[in-house]
């Protein structure tokens, strides 16, 4: 018990991020879905996420074969050959790439200050939704494995590699092909979740009525982003610094006008449809204490 203790702190201190962009999650998803619904995708999520590198580190299946090295092992926890952290990260990354789409696909409201994304049940458990969030996590992953394959130049470590390096700045172009498959598995699996008929609580409301909680997911995307741009000039390699930055000022732009196109053409029946399947949020609640 006190070995096990030992190496879940050990992963803490090892890998702080992820557990900042884990929280971020957590108050995130708190304030769209609520505490249960978030647990239920935390536990459901990483499980998905654990089986499919298990199956991949065995047999190629679905992101190419690959092999992490276990100089860790001792100090961090490990499941069956696979880092405990490294797939509870495609939790957030599965979460953030779905709020990342319904914001894209959702209508967007202005209240005083402050922005609403108008999303509702049928933009949620759309197939627009599901295709355009496992495209944006594969999107993320575009970024983000090339600098984790170059973890011994930075805090992360070597923790694995491809016996055959892909054409990608080393990443076999597979490992994209993984991702969205497996990101489609687990967008599906949340929006499952996000429909449970559940009972809210205080606890719950308190996070319903948090400022800006609509937008916490999308900010959890753009910060998994900048940081591993970040990163990418911190181990020098400017090819793969320059590419990441081009993608990212791409995607900001077409984002930027996107949601400013959005902003002047947001109608009556797009507010009753998230009014109507969001009764506890935060609008709601602007808009009936103001009546």
């Amino acid at each position: 018990m006190a070995d096990l203790f030992s190496k879940i702190i050990g992963t803490i201190l090892l890998r702080p991020y992820v557990f900042v962009f884990l929280l971020i999650y957590l108050l995130a998803s708190f304030s769209q879905m609520g505490w249960k619904k978030s647990l239920a995708f935390l536990v459901a999520g990483y499980l998905i996420a654990f089986f499919s590198e298990l199956s991949s580190i065995h047999s190629g299946f679905p992101y190419g074969l690959y092999h992490y090295i276990p100089e860790t092992v001792d100090k961090e926890l490990w499941i069956a050959g696979v880092p405990f952290m490294d797939s509870l990260s495609y939790v957030f990354l599965a979460y953030c790439s779905f709020s990342m789409a319904l914001f894209i696909l959702s209508p967007i409201y202005k209240l005083g200050c402050e922005i609403f994304i108008l999303d509702s049940h049928l933009v949620r458990n759309s197939w627009r939704t599901l295709f355009l969030g496992a495209f944006l996590m594969m999107f993320l992953d575009i970024i983000i494995d090339p600098v984790a394959l170059r973890g011994s130049r930075w805090f992360l470590g070597q923790i694995y590699y491809y016996p055959e390096p892909g054409k990608y700045f080393g990443v076999p172009l597979a490992n994209f092909i993984g991702w969205f498959i497996v990101g489609g598995v687990m967008i599906f699996v949340l929006q499952k979740i996000s429909l449970w008929k559940l009972e809210t609580d205080g606890f719950d409301r308190k996070f319903f009525r948090m400022p800006w909680g609509s937008f916490l997911g999308v900010g959890l995307y753009l910060g998994v982003m900048l940081f591993n741009i970040l990163v990418s000039y911190f181990v020098e390699d400017m090819t793969l610094a320059l590419v990441n930055t081009f993608y990212a000022l791409l995607f900001l732009l077409l984002c930027w006008n996107f949601a400013w196109y959005k902003l002047k053409k947001v109608i009556r029946e797009d507010l009753d449809y998230h009014l109507k399947d969001c009764p506890l949020g935060r609008l709601a609640y602007l808009l009936e204490n103001d009546a």
